[in-house]
């Protein structure tokens, strides 16, 4: 699997959250304390919002802890929402092409997850992204096809029923290819202005999400970034957020294609 956080509120330099926690994302992608892998080396994504329409994105496939150029941008970067991503592939290549943040205009995706039997319903599924955006397919991964999707299901006015939507029909060609699990979701994605994070599964495992109120933000993150777990609140499972600056809704994130429904935590 993978490691992500993301933040939004007041603008921050990246290493503040990307290096210099008690358990930062590059502390996770050498010793996850929670999740199935430990080490998450398969290369690594940031996205961040700037004054531009468009978010900017550096990736590369290198281990996260041993990239001079990622140290050196984060500590220069500063931003007021960004997302960063540590990988763990669950099959696919270690490409740039594979790495996340996915975008496409305005919108940034990451997740960690998977969804079973991808290998065998891949055609089905760049079949079910809309040709405009096909070109825009630049990776071989399940998460970038969800991102995809969800913009044909209409993420731009229904950010969170789109992407419930896409992970609904992700999650039925798994199921009908038989392959477990059918599909584990947890992800964030963004506009530049709102962020978005929700979390899910088809079995009783889904793939750990937190978020912290900080006063002057949010961070959503796969694991809490100190040892204070106390000021950590999980995301429930089936369970959608929705934040900008300090204000945080819940939704319901549950496909109807789910017919092994998790309690809610």
């Amino acid at each position: 699997m993978c490691r992500f956080l993301a933040w939004a509120g007041e603008s921050r330099y990246l290493d503040e959250l990307v290096f210099k926690q008690e358990q930062s994302l590059v502390e996770q992608s050498r010793n996850a304390m929670i999740g199935k892998t430990p080490i998450n080396a398969d290369g690594f994504g940031l996205a961040w919002y700037s004054d531009r329409a468009n978010p900017c994105f550096y990736k590369d496939i290198n281990p996260a802890w041993s990239d001079a150029n990622l140290r050196q941008l984060a500590h220069h970067t500063r931003s007021n929402l960004f997302l960063a991503h540590v990988r763990a592939s669950t099959g696919t290549a270690t490409s740039r092409n594979n790495c996340h943040p996915f975008g496409y205009g305005r919108w940034s995706f990451m997740h960690n997850g998977q969804a079973g039997g991808h290998n065998r319903i891949r055609q089905q599924l760049d079949a079910m992204i809309p040709a405009e955006l096909y070109e825009h397919r630049l990776g071989a991964t399940e998460s970038e096809a969800i991102f995809l999707i969800a913009h044909g299901e209409g993420l731009e006015t229904d950010p969170i029923g789109a992407m419930l939507r896409s992970v609904e029909r992700v999650e039925d060609l798994s199921r009908q290819s038989g392959a477990l699990p059918y599909m584990r979701f947890a992800a964030c994605w963004s506009d530049g202005e709102s962020l978005f994070a929700a979390r899910y599964a088809s079995d009783r495992f889904a793939p750990s999400l937190h978020y912290r109120m900080c006063k002057d933000g949010i961070i959503v993150s796969s694991e809490p970034l100190d040892g204070n777990c106390g000021n950590w609140n999980e995301i429930p499972t089936n369970s959608a957020i929705e934040t900008k600056g300090r204000q945080i809704r819940f939704h319901p994130f549950l496909p109807s294609a789910s017919h092994c429904r998790p309690n809610v935590a």
